[in-house]
């Protein structure tokens, strides 16, 4: 009966799926257009449309993939982790309100 209890208690609740998957997809959209520019601004040229194209070099189509896959992990984690912690502190405070 205990091991159910403490199931229940990692599994996180569907209001924080549904959250979580917006924030994710809200970030990756604003990450990918930030990076995008970064990469316009630093290297003068536009983000090649496929990093699969023979059209961009080996080399550029590899950097591209770093950086917008570093990015857009970094700034995912960053921002899902950021508003656990606020979903945390919230349902914490609803905790603390009900008698």
């Amino acid at each position: 009966m205990a091991d159910n209890t403490r199931a229940d208690a990692d599994k996180p609740d569907m209001q924080w799926r549904i959250v979580g998957g917006l924030v994710g997809l809200a970030v990756g959209f604003a990450s990918r257009k930030v990076l995008s520019y970064a990469w316009e601004k630093s290297t003068g040229k536009k983000p090649p449309a496929s990093a699969d194209s023979l059209e961009i070099s080996l080399g550029e189509a590899i950097a591209y993939a770093v950086v917008m896959g570093l990015g857009m992990e970094v700034a995912r984690i960053v921002a899902t982790r950021a508003a656990a912690r606020k979903w945390r502190s919230w349902k914490d405070a609803a905790k603390d309100l009900q008698p």
